[in-house]
């Protein structure tokens, strides 16, 4: 029986790989839900920041499996890594140890800015949800407090702390106690917090609210703002986490240390994981308050392991800190007459156009550019930090083709 499964197994993966892309489309249009808007391409492998579709087609990856991908498609020490633990050991959850998780708690704790116990999840909406409940668990108190044009997620609630009305309106009402006030105002943010304030929810760089990063200052004040009133300061680094401002994590460009720090996306290289650090001095919390089948599973520690391995091994914050800020001079210097702001940090950059953004994602489409919006006006690049110099060129020269030219 075992032989027939296999047998059909490599059949089954044979047939997929000679689909062609109209067909691979065909089928999930078929029997997709419909929830996302896709794009018309269907990817068969990738290498680095590379994408080749089932047809052939080689296009650079500035989407980066959105934020998850900064080590790079098939990155040969993930790949290794991956292929051994899957012949060892798939399942064991939380209620047994395992070594994968052991080694794996060990090392994230060693890089973690500050001294921290560790709750493994699958995903950064997953850990938003622990820290919504763990804030409220330790503190007693009901009240979060977010931001304006914040995004974490789109459970109850994690969609109860993101702002956008587009996200939240169709399935209102959403959980009690949540308040927004404007990003990177400290007036705003002091007015806000209360007696009864469990905590402040902030992302260091505003990805899907339009690529804004704070102001120097900004998360200090939040810091002092929340000590001075008992609430606890929760940094969502799930797009901005393992490299991707130039620092390992963005709070380290100023030395803020959070009471909770939230990671996802790119901590198991595209595998779901997400993780929350909860800061040393609050303890640890009572067995049976939360959980998960499936976090700090054997194959996503060890993915883990090997992320944070290529993470130290190839500098890749320190590369993208270089690649960012020469990025970011290149396009200054470009004649971009529809792009009204250039922000950004490290490699997550955003070009604020004076018109709506779609239409030239689907020109770099054709150009063989995958980029991705922040809002309806903002084209956001988020490439894997292992992304070439030549390959950073093609991605400049389509942007000044598509974005070079006069608005109608």
């Amino acid at each position: 029986m075992l032989d027939i499964m296999l047998r059909f197994f490599v059949l089954s993966q044979s047939e997929l790989y000679d689909m062609h892309s109209l067909s691979i489309i065909a089928t999930e249009q078929q029997y997709e839900l419909g929830l996302y808007p896709k794009r018309p391409v269907a990817f068969g492998h990738g290498i680095g920041a590379r994408l080749w579709d089932t047809e052939g087609q080689l296009f650079i990856d500035c989407v980066g499996g959105q934020g998850a991908a900064n080590v790079g498609h098939s990155h040969p020490t993930v790949v290794a890594a991956l292929q051994a633990q899957a012949a060892r050991l798939l399942s064991c959850p939380e209620i047994f140890h395992h070594d994968q998780r052991s080694a794996y708690l060990h090392e994230l704790a060693a890089v973690l800015p500050f001294a921290a116990r560790i709750f493994l999840c699958n995903s950064g909406a997953e850990a938003i949800e622990a820290s919504i409940k763990f804030a409220r668990l330790l503190t007693g108190r009901s009240h979060i407090i977010a931001a304006q044009r914040g995004f974490h997620g789109r459970t109850m609630g994690a969609l109860s702390a993101t702002w956008e009305p587009k996200y939240r309106t169709p399935f209102e009402p959403l959980l009690s106690g949540f308040d927004h006030v404007p990003y990177d105002r400290v007036d705003a943010l002091a007015a806000a917090v209360n007696d009864d304030t469990a905590a402040v929810l902030l992302e260091p760089v505003q990805g899907e609210g339009g690529v804004r990063p704070a102001s120097p200052g900004y998360l200090a004040a939040a810091r002092q703002i929340c000590d001075e009133r008992g609430a606890l300061l929760l940094v969502d680094e799930i797009q901005t986490g393992f490299g991707r401002t130039g620092r390992l994590f963005a709070i380290e460009h100023e030395g803020v240390i959070p009471d909770f720090l939230i990671l996802a996306k790119s901590i198991a290289a595209g595998l779901p994981m997400g993780a929350v650090a909860v800061h040393e001095r609050h303890g640890s919390l009572a067995p049976g308050m939360h959980g998960s089948t499936f976090g700090g599973n054997p194959l996503a520690c060890a993915t883990a392991r090997a992320v944070l391995q290529v993470m130290q091994a190839e500098a890749l914050p320190q590369q993208a800190a270089e690649k960012g800020a020469w990025l970011m001079q290149q396009l200054s210097d470009l004649n971009l007459p529809r792009v009204r702001y250039l922000r950004g940090q490290g490699l997550i950059i955003g070009l604020e156009l004076k018109e709506r953004v779609q239409p030239h994602l689907t020109a770099l489409l054709e150009r063989g550019i995958l980029a991705l919006p922040a809002g309806p006006t903002v084209l956001r690049l988020l490439p894997p930090l292992v992304i070439s110099y030549e390959d950073l060129e093609t991605v400049i020269e389509g942007i000044g083709a598509t974005l070079g030219q006069q608005p109608a």
